[in-house]
């Protein structure tokens, strides 16, 4: 009778994306790129990233000038200073970019994000909810008999501490639009 014979334990490479991503002095940077409005920029832009193993966080686009057909892209990522500082140089040569502002070196940018927040909750839970959402100014966008759906906007960390809060009252569902930010002052992008 021959015994069982077990093939070795498959060899699984290291994700090219472990190296990039080391968290030993990584930082979270929020760029902010105007860029123009045309199919392919952002799947250029986001290609820029993963192809060197980068992580984008939060990501948000919209059309901000018509006339010129221009959009912002608003990206989050984390990384190494020189990592940042090289995707900072590499995304401003691409062609359809026209500005590229490393927001957290300009240290005074407000970030903002919305969040809808599914919870289902009973009894004091449901209670507990609402207070929470009370005190956090988040508003009960929809409610049943068992859930509520609430709005809130603020900074991503205050949307954080949120979630985190509904998580043992009854959490079900998160839906975020990720950040959006703009250094104070008068000077423009």
């Amino acid at each position: 009778m021959n015994a069982p014979t077990h093939a070795p334990a498959p060899v699984i490479p290291p994700s090219p994306y472990s190296s990039a991503l080391g968290k030993s002095n990584s930082e979270s940077h929020t760029l902010s790129v105007l860029v123009d409005n045309e199919p392919g920029v952002l799947a250029r832009v986001v290609g820029l990233f993963s192809g060197r193993g980068y992580n984008i966080e939060s990501l948000t686009v919209a059309e901000v000038a018509h006339a010129e057909s221009l959009s912002r892209i608003t990206i989050v990522t984390s990384g190494p200073p020189e990592a940042i500082e090289q995707i900072t140089h590499q995304l401003e040569r691409l062609v359809p970019i026209h500005r590229v502002t490393d927001l957290t070196l300009h240290g005074r940018a407000i970030e903002r994000e919305l969040a809808m927040v599914k919870v289902r909750s009973r009894g004091d839970n449901r209670m507990e909810a609402m207070r929470l959402a009370e005190a956090f100014k988040a508003r009960v966008i929809d409610a049943t008999i068992e859930s509520f759906i609430f709005e809130l906007t603020g900074a991503p960390g205050k949307i954080n501490d949120f979630v985190e809060l509904m998580r043992p009252i009854g959490l079900v569902e998160v839906s975020r639009t990720g950040v959006a930010a703009i250094t104070r002052g008068a000077a423009g992008m």
